[in-house]
């Protein structure tokens, strides 16, 4: 139970800046990836984009044939 005699607790006042320096500081403790390892993910990401870009199209595709036959009268 709180005492009735106690100020609220207020947030400290912040340089508008700080963020700035806590962010460098943030970033310093990140691992940051090897160059291979960009190569690689950045690679790895390419070829999952092309086959799932593949994948749709097929689909978008299909669908539309499906569309043209049924719904169209075939053409």
């Amino acid at each position: 139970m709180a005492k009735k005699n106690q100020p609220p607790i207020t947030k400290a006042k912040r340089s508008r800046f700080s963020a700035v320096g806590e962010t460098i500081g943030e970033l310093r403790k990140v691992v940051w990836p090897t160059r291979r390892e960009a190569m690689r993910l950045s690679f790895l990401v390419l070829i999952v984009c092309l086959v799932v870009g593949i994948f749709l199209g097929a689909l978008d595709y299909g669908f539309a044939e499906l569309v043209a036959k049924v719904f169209l009268g075939g053409s």
